[in-house]
């Protein structure tokens, strides 16, 4: 989940686990002063704003949003096809 590599900014990428491990990885990001990328694609992109708002407004009052970055990915389906799938990332700020 959350992991520095090479500068690169801490990024947690959402998938199917319980919420509040997300709301966990992101929150030691946030604690040690660093801000921290939630990346989703898809279906999982409800499921990362509603990771982002649990942490801002149960339990680090003082985070706030940096940034927020919306684009569409082309991916190869298993039939071969490209399709189009939407991603958000969230870039989260331990204060103002």
């Amino acid at each position: 989940m959350g992991k520095k590599e090479n500068g690169q900014e801490n990024s947690v990428f959402v998938g199917r686990r319980p919420t509040m491990n997300y709301v966990m990885a992101v929150m030691m990001i946030l604690n040690k002063g660093e801000d921290c990328t939630v990346k989703a694609r898809g279906r999982a992109i409800s499921h990362a704003v509603d990771i982002c708002e649990i942490l801002k407004n149960r339990f680090l009052k003082g985070t706030v949003y940096k940034d927020i970055r919306i684009s569409t990915e082309q991916l190869k389906g298993e039939d071969g096809r490209e399709n189009n799938v939407s991603s958000m990332e969230i870039v989260v700020s331990p204060s103002g």
